[in-house]
This record gives structure tokens, C-alpha cells and sequence, in this order.
């Protein structure tokens, strides 16, 4: 059977394997490639080395202003999401009466498409604030708020599933074992639930850091980058140079490259230090 599933594992394999070629690989690389040129179209490259990053941070600061305001907003946003997913976690894992209701009312915002969503916090923070003269676009504290009230009220209800997984595959008589020998409520989490669901933790922590990081939808929708850009996300400042402003299509491609290469070490190391706590625990 083993040398069977090893004849054919190839076969099986070159349909994802090509698509991943065609869909991911090879645009990949040419977007490498494409951030040392100038271009207006893929056909008329012209390679002109580091002109292009040169550019990104020193044309103007609009590159690292939508950096730092998307690490602020990440930061908040990660903290908040995984501490309340948990919390939720802990309270619909002990057989409560409606339990399943509230599992699915708190998992539905995450169905709602990013722009729908925008739209409608937007309508909602606008209708608080307009009592006071304010709107979210009035100052970049409502803004910045509005969007972490947002992405939680999105993604609670994801990572609370997976947290309630990982809590369902405790065994019992770990938990009973500790109740018999003393443990208080404190103890037990910290001593055996935090540390049992590891797994669960480093998921919903690379999940939330990756999403968080290329926020776009939701951050058009409800502030499109006001006031005067201060609330423009990295992943909306990319779009805007690349579609908005004639001549930098090679400068939206290199910010595009910074942008993934540090998404992807912050991610690989939150799964690097999670993934240790795993083995540890």
C-alpha cells in the first residue's frame, strides 16, 4: 500500500503543484523583478536597481507613517482579539444553556465581506459621533479605534472556534486530577488549559498578526486613509502608489516587497517562539 501512495503521489500532486506555479510562484517572482524597474505596463519593464526602494521611503513619509500606524493598529488589535476569543472560549465550554446560539451569533460577523463591513461601522461610529460634532474622519484617534473595534468585532467570533477546540481536547482527567489536588481556578488556567492549547494559540496568533498586517478592505471602506492620510494602512498605501499616481507603478511594487518581507519575519517568528511553548508545554 505504502509503495502504491508513493507510485502515485506525484499524480495527485501536479494539479495543486501547477497551480501554485502558475497562480503564486511565477507572479511572485515577477513582482520581485518588477520592484527594480520602471514600468507602466509588465511588457516595458526597464531594470533600474534600488531606485525604486530608494524612492519608497524618501519621496515622502507616506510609506513609514502607514507602517507605523499599521503596527500601532496590529499590536492593539492582536492583544484585544486573542484576550476576548479566549475569555469567550473559557465561558461556552461549560455546557451553558445556549451555548451553540451563541457560538454561531459570534462566529457570523466574520461571513460579512470586508467592504460591507467598513460600511456599516462606519454608518454606526459616524451616528455617535455626529452627536458631538465629530465624524471618524475628524481626528486619526476615531479612526484608529474604529478599525480595531471593527477587526475585533470581525475575527472574535473565528479564533474563539479555535480556541474552544483546543479547549474541548483537554482530557478531563487532567482537569479533575488538578481539582483533586487543590488547584484553584487561576492555577488550572495558567498551569494547564493556557498551556494545553498551545496549538490553538499559535494558530489564532498567526492568523490575526497576517490578517491584521494587510488590512485593506475594511480600511477603504471606513476612513479611505482621513485625515490627510494618517490613517492609511500599509496595504492601502501600496494600493494607492501603484494605482493612483502615474510613474510609480516600480515604487508600489517595492513597497509591496517590504511589506511582505516583513510581514513574513514577524510571522515566522511568532510561530518560532509559539511553536517552542508548544514543545515546552
Amino acid at each position: 500500500m505504502e509503495k502504491t501512495l508513493k507510485r502515485w503521489f506525484p499524480v495527485f500532486v501536479l494539479p495543486t503543484g501547477i497551480a501554485f506555479l502558475i497562480a503564486f510562484l511565477i507572479p511572485f517572482i515577477m513582482g520581485i523583478y518588477l520592484s527594480f524597474c520602471e514600468f507602466r505596463t509588465v511588457t516595458d519593464a526597464q531594470f533600474v536597481g534600488f531606485v525604486n526602494y530608494v524612492r519608497a521611503f524618501t519621496e515622502n513619509s507616506d510609506f513609514v507613517n502607514a507602517l507605523w500606524f499599521t503596527v500601532k493598529f496590529t499590536v492593539v488589535s492582536v492583544i484585544s482579539i486573542n484576550i476576548i476569543a479566549f475569555a469567550l472560549a473559557l465561558a461556552l465550554t461549560r455546557g451553558l444553556k445556549g451555548t451553540n446560539l451563541f457560538r454561531t451569533v459570534f462566529f457570523m460577523p466574520n461571513l460579512i465581506g470586508g467592504i460591507v463591513l467598513g460600511y456599516i461601522w462606519q454608518v454606526i461610529i459616524n451616528g455617535v459621533l455626529y452627536n458631538f460634532g465629530y465624524s471618524i474622519t475628524s481626528d486619526a484617534t476615531y479612526g484608529l479605534l474604529g478599525l480595531i473595534v471593527l477587526m475585533n468585532w470581525q475575527m472574535i467570533g473565528y479564533m474563539m472556534i479555535i480556541y474552544i477546540a483546543g479547549i474541548q481536547n483537554i482530557p478531563h482527567d487532567i482537569l479533575e486530577a488538578a481539582k483533586v489536588d487543590g488547584a484553584g481556578k487561576i492555577r488550572m488556567l495558567f498551569n494547564i488549559i493556557i498551556p494545553s492549547v498551545m496549538p490553538s494559540i499559535t494558530i489564532c496568533l498567526f492568523l490575526t498578526i497576517t490578517n491584521c498586517f494587510k488590512l485593506f478592505d475594511q480600511n477603504l471602506a471606513l476612513t479611505a486613509g482621513a485625515p490627510a492620510k494618517q490613517t492609511q494602512m500599509a496595504a492601502l498605501d501600496i494600493y494607492n502608489t501603484f494605482y493612483g499616481r502615474i510613474g510609480f507603478e516600480g515604487v508600489g511594487q517595492a513597497k509591496a516587497v517590504v511589506f511582505f518581507l516583513i510581514v513574513a519575519a514577524i510571522a515566522l517568528l511568532q510561530l518560532y517562539f509559539t511553536g517552542k511553548r508548544e514543545v515546552e508545554g
